[in-house]
Formats: structure tokens, C-alpha cells, sequence
């Protein structure tokens, strides 16, 4: 790949902040797309994507599971692109029998499958929304996407027909065809049909279609493709609405990404679904795995079956969130620990020898041949061991995590940024450039970028002195979402000129890198990708009883939630001289005993809330001593300053988070 001093140039001068607005940094694109960006020949919709490539690869693997054969799982076995088709064929035309038309909403619900697939190609053939539910929903996230967006059909894994029957008393009004990816047992078909529905076994409804065939009804790039809910972290779920072209822009961009970076994919590889085909991240992967006529393996749907997945479908890419990493990152350090002796002095001489020929600018597969025929492809050998491309997505991955991962995998690993609202992949970074480690790397060349200044955090998008820009991190470019669904008012706060406003803080490296650094409202991710609205959380655990004052923090490198606690000092004084406790508030406040009430009193709190489970409070810290504004930890209007919070009990946290993984 050709070297640049920068991977970004300027399209559009900044602005200097006038009559109150804030300054707005200069734009830029990717230095891949100065050339302009090659159309896929053909291509407008996801259903073109699939269409094309069933004609040009008819008998090539496409959709792969294992066969489990007396209580043991056997090899992958294939259908092809055109049996695929067929099926998508049939489905489609039972669909238009049922009554299921252009436009109309079809829900998905269930964890990736053939099924899932082959249902979601249906509707692309017959111009029908894809409304995906996660898997981990419950009743009432269930209940609300359905009649929100108004879905009149919806194909359901097996296991979740339990659940899904009793959200059908809200949800009927909408719901008119019920169809299992497996069979329906007959007392939940009964409750089914009791409510109005038609209910189908895949197979039948496969059979009705036979029976019923329909023409394609294929839709335009400009018609929506998928209607997909957020999680809803400062109320209910948002319904993100993404165009066909927004898809078919994406890929457009990765296959040119990808031919600049000589990492060509084509028909001879192999992806490995696991990650949630309800995410954008994942849709839009195997969507262009569909383009390139790869094949698509799935998972048997249990996190701790995943290596022997892997090792039986020898996946050529992998991709993965922080959270996955993070448990690969232990689990081969523990490993490692575990052989001692000669094998760990070993490893770790080769990891510093080929972390430092990396970090000269060797590229991966010249750093150390010698190290990676002796040591690192074991650790490749637990993706599968064909792995070339490795993908980080969701949220930041820790940097030593990534540090890792780029030494051992034998395979670039490069960390990508997008939203649901920017069809997942905005920014992205480049292997062999271990300069951008920490980073999300350059933008995506079918993209515009830039930073709008935050005063309020002191932020400045166009600085006078030599400090790298910083601000809020906006997007511009057809991978645009077209609005949330049912919400102007939300679509035109995030929306402003044809610019999309992240709410992330990002910070432009010299060599065209975006750092991520901060979220301009008090909403973070964790490391699994869940979002947290840490105000409302404050608000819920204000309401517990010993609690005076809380300070709630978490991160995109942890997968729980801290706390500093400022107790009520009678109710805990009360509480210390009933349970044997003695000594001061601030002795008492460093009492183990003090802490794990305080901690299942916030426990209690959450749960009588219906907090979710990553909103729980998983460790505290008990302050003696309010919040207050002398030490900078508040405004004069009393509202915490998060940033100050942090600095000021930085080796608290950093604590707090080492009792979390004991």
C-alpha cells in the first residue's frame, strides 16, 4: 500500500465561530477517494447485491451450519447460492400471499441464522422493510418496536415463539402472520391463533409459496431497506431509517478500501456470523460477502462453543467488539501464564521483537516470520488459523488489547467507528500502521468529516495554538440515515444541513487519524456496546435511601459500572452501630462491610427500577465528604463536572475497576 504523510486532505475551509455559534472545522475526505470512487457496476439496492451474485455464483457455498449428530456437532453444511434463491423465492411469494406488500414492516427475531438470511433477502426482493429485533429483547422492547414501526409480519427463531406469544396481546393490532424458523409447538400454536394470527412452520411456509409463486417487486436505491432500533439509553428505542444506496454507498467504500490495501476479498472466503445480523455492523459485512459471492458460516448460537466454531469453519475473516476481544486478550494471556518456563520467556521475547520491528514500520507479515512460525500462529490458530483480516468494531478496543492483537494475530487488525445512523462504517484504520493504534484511523472514502467546536468543554475545532483540533464529530455523504422513524424532532436535532451530529468528540491526528475522546452529552458506551445515559442512572440510585449524592462512571474499555458514593451520614452511622462497625464517618466509609451494604442497597435500587443488567453499579467507592465546588467537583449551580470528577478520583476508579475483574 502507497504511504502517505496524511491519509486525509481538505474539501472545505472551517468557519470561525460568529454570532454565538461555534466554530466549525475544515472538512475532509479520505486521500482514497481523491480520485474519485468507483460505482459497483450494476449495484443499487441489497437486493441487486444478492441477485447478481446468485447468477454469477450458482453453485458456490453460501449459507453454512453444523449438523449436531448424537449430542456431538459434525461439519458445516452448505446451501448454496441458488438453492438459497429458491428459498428466497418461495418465502417472498408466501409473503405477498399473506397480504405483506411493498412498503409494509417485517419483523426478524432470533439470533443469526440461514433463516434469519434467507428471510431478510425476501424482503429486499419484494420491497418490504426489515425490522430486526435483537435477540436479547424482552416483552416490552419487543412490544413497542412492533407497533411503533407497524409490523405486520414476523418470522421468529424457535426458542423465542415462548416470549413472542406473550407480547401478542399488545401487539396483535398489528401482527397478522406469525412464521417459526422451526417448528411451532401445538399449545403455543393454539395460543397463537387465538389471538387472530396465521401461524407457519418454516416449512410450510415454504410450501405455501410454492404453491403461490409472485414476481419480484424489487426496490429502488432511494426506498428503505431496514427500519433498526437503538437501544433507547434516554427513553424509548429510536428507529434509525437506512436507504438501500446507504448500504450499497458502504460497501462501495470497503471494496475500494480494501483493493487500496491489496486485501482483496473474493468468492474463495469465508465470514463467521456471530455478531448480531440486527446490528448495522454485522448486516452490512455479510451483505458484502453476498457481493463478493463469499460464503457465510454461522454460530451455534453459544458464546462458549465459539472456538470450536471457528476452528471447523476456518473463517479468512474475523470480526469482533471489544467485549470478544477483551476475552480472547485473557484467555490466551492465561494461557501463556500457565505454560511458564521456556514457552512464556519465549512469547514474551518474540511479542517485544516483533512489537518493535512494528512499530519501525514493518508490515505484518515481514515483522518476524521466525516468531511467527514458532509462536504467534497458535494464537491464530484459535481463529481458525486461515484469519487474514481481523475488524474491531462498536466501541474503542483497549490499548493493550489492540497492541496485542496486532502482534500476534498474524493478520492486520484494524479498529473501526460508525453508528446505526452512518451505516456502521464511517472511519476505519490501517494495518501496518501501528502509529494509529488508539485511534478509529481516517474516514471511510465514500464520507466527509469534520469537527464542530464544543465551548462548553473547551473543545476548539480550529485552535490558535498548536493543539490538535478537537470537537464534535460530524458526518456528511449518502451512507446518512434518512431520518428516525416518527421523529422529526429528533431527526432535525441530529441532522443540521445535510450534517450528522455523532455526539462523540473526536481529535485529528497528523496523520489523519481520528481519536475518539469523548461524548459530548453524559451518554458513554461500554465495551460490549451497550449505551448508558449516566444522568437518568444518577436520578434512579438518588432515590436509595442511604444515598446522598452518586457520581456514576463507566468507559468504552469496561463492561461494568463504578460508583463514588456520598452516604447519609445518620442513616450509615445508624446502620454501623447495628451491625458492629465502629469509628468515624470516614473510618466507617472505608469498611468493607460498609461498602457491600451500601452496594446491595443500590442493587436493590435498580432492580426495583428494572434497571438493565449492565446499569447496575457492580463496585463503590463511600466519599465522607459531599461533592462541592472548593475542589472544582461542581458548577456554582451545583451540577457535577464529570471531567474534574475523574481527574480527582482517578486512582479510585482505577481501583474500583481492579475489584470488578478479581
Amino acid at each position: 500500500m502507497e504511504r502517505h504523510d496524511t491519509y486525509i486532505y481538505k474539501v472545505a475551509e472551517g468557519v470561525e465561530a460568529k454570532d454565538g455559534a461555534p466554530s466549525i472545522g475544515h472538512t475532509y475526505k479520505s486521500i482514497f477517494a481523491k480520485d474519485g470512487l468507483p460505482e459497483l457496476e450494476g449495484i443499487h439496492t441489497c437486493w441487486d447485491m444478492f441477485s447478481l451474485s446468485v447468477k454469477k455464483n450458482p453453485n458456490r457455498n453460501m449459507l453454512g451450519v453444523r449438523t449436531t449428530v448424537d449430542g456431538k456437532a459434525g461439519p458445516y453444511e452448505w446451501q448454496t447460492y441458488g438453492e438459497v434463491f429458491e428459498k428466497v423465492k418461495r418465502i417472498a411469494s408466501a409473503m405477498r400471499h399473506v397480504g405483506v406488500n411493498p412498503k409494509d414492516r417485517a419483523g426478524i427475531y432470533g439470533a443469526n441464522t440461514p433463516e434469519w438470511f434467507i428471510s431478510m433477502e425476501a424482503l429486499n426482493s419484494q420491497s418490504v422493510y426489515c425490522v430486526p429485533l435483537y435477540d436479547t429483547l424482552g416483552a416490552e422492547a419487543v412490544e413497542f418496536i412492533i407497533g411503533h414501526a407497524e409490523v405486520s409480519i414476523v418470522f421468529v427463531q424457535e426458542a423465542k415463539i415462548p416470549l413472542m406469544t406473550k407480547s401478542l396481546a399488545k401487539t396483535k393490532e398489528f401482527i397478522k402472520t406469525f412464521v417459526s424458523f422451526g417448528d411451532i409447538p401445538e399449545e403455543q400454536r393454539a395460543q397463537i391463533e387465538e389471538h387472530g394470527l396465521a401461524a407457519y412452520t418454516w416449512n410450510q411456509f415454504l410450501e405455501l409459496g410454492e404453491k403461490h409463486p409472485h414476481e419480484f417487486s424489487p426496490p429502488s436505491g432511494e426506498d428503505i431497506c431496514t427500519i433498526m432500533y437503538t437501544s433507547g439509553t434516554t427513553g424509548e428505542p429510536k428507529g434509525v431509517l437506512i436507504k438501500h444506496e446507504a448500504i450499497v454507498s458502504l460497501n462501495t467504500a470497503v471494496d475500494h478500501f480494501l483493493r487500496k490495501l491489496g486485501e482483496t476479498l473474493d468468492e474463495n472466503d469465508t465470514y463467521f456470523s456471530f455478531l448480531p445480523l440486527a446490528h448495522i455492523m454485522d448486516r452490512c459485512l455479510e451483505e458484502y460477502f453476498v457481493y463478493v459471492g463469499g460464503s457465510i458460516g454461522f454460530w451455534r448460537g453459544d458464546v462458549k462453543l465459539i472456538t470450536e466454531d471457528l476452528a471447523e469453519l476456518k473463517p479468512t475473516l474475523f470480526a469482533g467488539v471489544p467485549r470478544v476481544f477483551d476475552r480472547l486478550y485473557a484467555g490466551l494471556n492465561s494461557k501463556i501464564a500457565a505454560a511458564g518456563g521456556i514457552k512464556k520467556m519465549l512469547f514474551d521475547f518474540g511479542f517485544k521483537w516483533k512489537l518493535n520491528k512494528l512499530k519501525k514500520g514493518a508490515p505484518q507479515e515481514k515483522a518476524s516470520p521466525i516468531f511467527d512460525t514458532l509462536v504467534f500462529n497458535k494464537v491464530k490458530a484459535g481463529l481458525g488459523g486461515r484469519v487474514r483480516l481481523v475488524l474491531s468494531g462498536a466501541a474503542p478496543l483497549a490499548p493493550h488489547v489492540e497492541e496485542f492483537l496486532r502482534t500476534t494475530m498474524c493478520a492486520p487488525v484494524v479498529q473501526g467507528y460508525g453508528l446505526t445512523e452512518t451505516c456502521a462504517g464511517s472511519f476505519i484504520s490501517l494495518p501496518d500502521h501501528i502509529s494509529m493504534q488508539g485511534t478509529v484511523g481516517p474516514p471511510m472514502p465514500n464520507i466527509e468529516a469534520r469537527l464542530e467546536s464544543v465551548p462548553e468543554m473547551n473543545y476548539e475545532a480550529l485552535p490558535k495554538d498548536d493543539s490538535p483540533p478537537r470537537g464534535e464529530i460530524c458526518i456528511r455523504g449518502k451512507t446518512l440515515f434518512v431520518g428516525y422513524h416518527k421523529r422529526e424532532d429528533l431527526t432535525a436535532e441530529a441532522m443540521v444541513d445535510g450534517w450528522f451530529h455523532t455526539g462523540d468528540i473526536g481529535e485529528w491526528q497528523k496523520d489523519g487519524a481520528l481519536k475518539v475522546i469523548d461524548r459530548k452529552k453524559n451518554i458513554f458506551k461500554l465495551s460490549q456496546g451497550e449505551y448508558v445515559a449516566v444522568e437518568n442512572l444518577e436520578n434512579v440510585y438518588g432515590l436509595c435511601q442511604p444515598v446522598e449524592s452518586i457520581w456514576v462512571y463507566g468507559n468504552s474499555f469496561e463492561s461494568s459500572l463504578v460508583a463514588v458514593v456520598v452516604p447519609k451520614s445518620d442513616e450509615l452511622q445508624r446502620w454501623a452501630a447495628a451491625n458492629d462497625v465502629e469509628g468515624s464517618l470516614e473510618d466507617i466509609c472505608k469498611n468493607p462491610k460498609a461498602r457491600e451494604h451500601i452496594l446491595k442497597e443500590l442493587g436493590a435500587t435498580a432492580k426495583g427500577n428494572k434497571l438493565k443488567g449492565f446499569e447496575f453499579v457492580r463496585a463503590v467507592h463511600l466519599e465522607p465528604v459531599a461533592f462541592d465546588v472548593e475542589r472544582d467537583l461542581l458548577t456554582p449551580t451545583y451540577k457535577k463536572k464529570r471531567p474534574q470528577l475523574l481527574k480527582y478520583y482517578k486512582e479510585i476508579i482505577d481501583e474500583l475497576y481492579n475489584q470488578c475483574r478479581q
